[in-house]
């Protein structure tokens, strides 16, 4: 007897739900989408909820641990990623003659408009069987579909930490346009973050606002350094290159 495939649920509307094979899932199904669940906040709640503002939406992204809000930081860093949606679809479908129905925790979108399914799980989680069966049964039915599946555990804690500091500069509107193009302009040769600051002083007129430009330009990659190594004084600037730290995708474990 043949299988029938997996379905996806779309949730448009607190009230509206649509309901699809995966076969005919579609980028731009996702345009008017909202999240699977509401994000709660109560007192005693066991896992730490919120709303992070995304530099890639220009909107807020949600998040429902600690462990999530610290990927979606680094995806939100990542230059490849155009669209970032958090708890995009419910997963439902046969697998070996167990119903599993599952939430991924994030769906990005890439420039050539090439698809990610993302799932976020501890490390330590990730061999127990209810954990690993899930999220292999994931795997196959989205691989199958031709889109991306990718399972991320913690975070390079120094990588994390650096990008968690540079997400305080990433909003756009809160610095002037010609300032930037100023500063690109005269950061062109390699130099330190302290040299950097120095050069940049003179156009913003202030040595903070110099510091939080140049900031600014390592979030948006206009600035490259290597963020596997702390962020500092002497930290080694370069025009226009991402960074190592910022090459790869968030770290990626399990099956």
């Amino acid at each position: 007897m043949s299988v029938r495939p997996a379905t996806i649920q779309i949730r448009k509307s607190a009230d509206h739900v649509e309901s699809i094979p995966i076969t005919d899932a579609r980028l731009r199904l996702f345009e008017s989408a909202v999240p699977w669940r509401e994000f709660r906040w109560y007192k005693g709640q066991r896992h730490f909820s919120g709303n992070y503002w995304s530099a890639t939406m220009d909107a807020p992204v949600g998040y429902e641990s600690r462990l999530e809000y610290a990927n979606l930081l680094l995806l939100d860093f990542d230059p490849r990623v155009r669209r970032l949606l958090s708890q995009p679809f419910l997963i439902e479908g046969d697998d070996r003659g167990t119903t599993r129905r599952h939430i991924p925790d994030f769906l990005i979108a890439h420039a050539d408009e090439s698809v990610c399914v993302v799932d976020v799980k501890p490390a330590e989680k990730l061999s127990l069987p209810k954990v690993r069966d899930s999220l292999r049964w994931s795997r196959r039915v989205i691989e199958a579909h031709g889109w991306e599946y990718r399972v991320l555990s913690e975070p390079d804690p120094i990588l994390f930490a650096n990008v968690q500091f540079l997400a305080g500069y990433r909003r756009a509107f809160q610095f002037i346009d010609k300032e930037v193009a100023a500063a690109i302009e005269s950061l062109r040769t390699p130099q330190t973050f302290g040299e950097a600051v120095e050069f940049v002083q003179p156009i913003t007129g202030d040595r903070r606002r110099a510091r939080a430009l140049v900031l600014h330009l390592i979030w948006t990659r206009l600035l490259g350094t290597d963020l596997t190594l702390p962020l500092g004084r002497t930290s080694l600037l370069e025009p226009g290159r991402v960074s190592p730290g910022r090459a790869q995708p968030p770290r990626r474990t399990g099956d």
